[in-house]
């Protein structure tokens, strides 16, 4: 069955979970159950614009990841707790995370430019 058939509480087998994470979220990896991803900011105020980021997204998406907040960085764990196991929940919300959080306007070739490449405004440290 293809990860699109299944019900949105049918969870992932590891090596299922790896696997669609190689595939889809190269930067994100399965450890103890949850999947995972460390932002690595410029700082505090960086650090911040992430947590408040990925807040707005799982309340709008009402699947709350658990974060581990420090002064450069964000860890985000998604595991979907009612269903005790990961499931396309935790994927769909993990590629709107890193959808908007990695999002880099200026290589868009729109007109919005960007972030400078100045020390005094990078915020976050892109893959």
């Amino acid at each position: 069955m293809g990860w699109r058939e299944r019900k949105h509480e049918e969870t992932y087998s590891d090596n299922e979970v790896e696997e669609r994470l190689k595939e889809e979220l190269p930067h994100w990896y399965l450890e103890n159950g949850w999947i995972r991803r460390k932002y690595k900011t410029s700082g505090w105020k960086g650090t911040l614009m992430v947590v408040n980021t990925v807040g707005h997204l799982a309340e709008a998406a009402f699947h709350h990841p658990d974060l581990t907040v420090s002064y450069a960085f964000v860890i985000v764990k998604l595991m979907n707790h009612a269903a005790k196991g990961i499931t396309n929940k935790d994927f769909e919300l993990a590629h709107k995370i890193e959808e908007v959080v990695m999002w880099q306007p200026g290589k868009e070739g729109g007109a919005l430019e960007g972030t400078p490449d100045d020390p005094r405004f990078k915020y976050i440290k892109y893959d």
